[in-house]
């Protein structure tokens, strides 16, 4: 059990580095990409796509258990020790993924914590309380100083009232 941890802390910083590496240079899986598509099909030169960085859940699955299977087969055929490693391998793929999404949040909250970012959202979140905000009532905006006056609304009808209208009480 203990190895096992192990293996699986490995295997979250192995997948937190990777990401990090691939969102900094994806020249592997550009050479990768050259190798097995065509001239037409291969990728463009602004496109940031790595083995795990920007790709969807099933073919981040797909690559690190190929890299995973490859270790694992290159392990086997070195060592003369015959383990049985499914659950450490299980274990690394699990921990690998869940590494890459931890290392996907941080950068995207660096990326986000931009300046940019973040009148970006300011905006659009002052946008969204005018239009939760009544529109009928007078209403100060900082940035137009405008007042929209609300019109006087009639006196409502008592209940009596709306009876005897209906014909229902004399």
């Amino acid at each position: 059990m203990t190895l096992e941890i192990i293996v699986f802390i490995g295997a979250i910083l192995l997948g937190i580095v990777w990401y990090w590496r691939e969102s900094k240079s994806n020249t592997v899986y550009r050479l990768a990409n050259k190798v097995t598509h065509a001239k037409d099909l291969q990728m463009k030169p602004d496109n940031r796509k790595g083995f795990i960085h920007q790709q969807p859940f099933l073919l981040r699955l797909v690559w690190v258990t190929i890299f995973f299977a490859l270790g694992a087969a290159i392990v086997t055929l070195v060592t003369p020790i015959n383990v049985f490693f499914v659950q450490y391998f299980v274990s690394a793929i699990v921990a690998t993924l869940i590494g890459s999404y931890i290392a996907s949040a941080f950068l995207f909250a660096k990326n986000s914590a931009k300046k940019e970012n973040i009148e970006k959202v300011f905006e659009k979140g002052k946008e969204f309380v005018e239009d939760l905000v009544d529109h009928d009532e007078t209403v100060e905006t900082p940035a137009t100083e405008e007042k929209i006056v609300r019109p006087e609304p009639e006196p409502k009808k008592s209940a009596r009232d709306r009876f005897k209208d209906k014909g229902m009480i004399k």
